[in-house]
């Protein structure tokens, strides 16, 4: 049987917030009025950072505005911010991490509080075919509404996912013989919980305060970058 590796994304495998960072492309290039949306931007990612943040009004927010734009003008747009912003945000040593738990042959799986639509590109430019993202509530016509589609993936909540994700393809966790997951915040402390090698990763400061209590080991990806 072989291992399955968990991977959060934003300050995980990247030194960045993805999606943060979209709402600040959008602003640059005047999608957005630039400081309505700057503003809110900043605050949620205030309350994001301190823990206080309310993931449903965030989502909605964020999938609001994507529902504000054609679909192709959305790809269009955000080809151009993987190219400003996200590839020079995947450094040598998230992608060699990567890589070695391809090289293991285990079952690797990005799991993210972010929406589908600003993070599948990403998870593919890593390699990773498997994604769990806040999933956007689309319309007939494949139109986003700007709603969210079930809990948000954050917390307890990416617990939850991961089961349904596992068992639609007929797994637990326990099936596993050795389960990874690698975050830097302590917002994923439930998932941390129940892996079998929790590794916290260029862990804020609340988490390594917890890794440390709990003997789990921290690791730095961007220090030498």
């Amino acid at each position: 049987m072989r291992n399955i590796a968990l991977f959060d994304l934003d300050h995980t495998l990247i030194p960045i917030d993805s999606d943060y960072e979209w709402g600040q492309f959008l602003t640059r290039i005047g999608a957005v009025d630039a400081e309505v949306f700057a503003r809110r931007n900043a605050d949620f990612f205030a309350q994001y950072q301190a823990g206080t943040l309310d993931p449903v009004e965030y989502l909605e927010f964020a999938l609001g505005t994507l529902a504000q734009f054609p679909r192709a003008q959305l790809d269009e747009w955000h080809a151009k911010f993987m190219q400003e912003v996200i590839k020079p945000a995947l450094l040598p040593s998230a992608l060699e991490l990567i890589e070695k738990h391809q090289d293991q042959g285990d079952l690797i799986v990005i799991i993210t509080a972010t929406n589908r639509f600003v993070t599948a590109p990403i998870a593919a430019a890593f390699g990773v075919d498997h994604l769990i993202a806040a999933e956007p509530e689309r319309d007939a016509d494949g139109k986003i509404t700007g709603k969210l589609l079930g809990v948000p993936t954050s917390g307890a909540g990416k617990v939850h996912h991961l089961q349904t994700w596992l068992a639609g393809q007929g797994k637990q966790l326990s099936d596993f013989p050795v389960s990874y997951f690698y975050s830097d915040s302590q917002n994923d402390i439930p998932l941390l919980s129940i892996v079998t090698h929790p590794v916290a990763t260029n862990p804020n400061a609340l988490l390594s305060a917890h890794a440390q209590m709990q003997g789990w080991p921290t690791l730095h990806l961007f220090n030498e970058q």
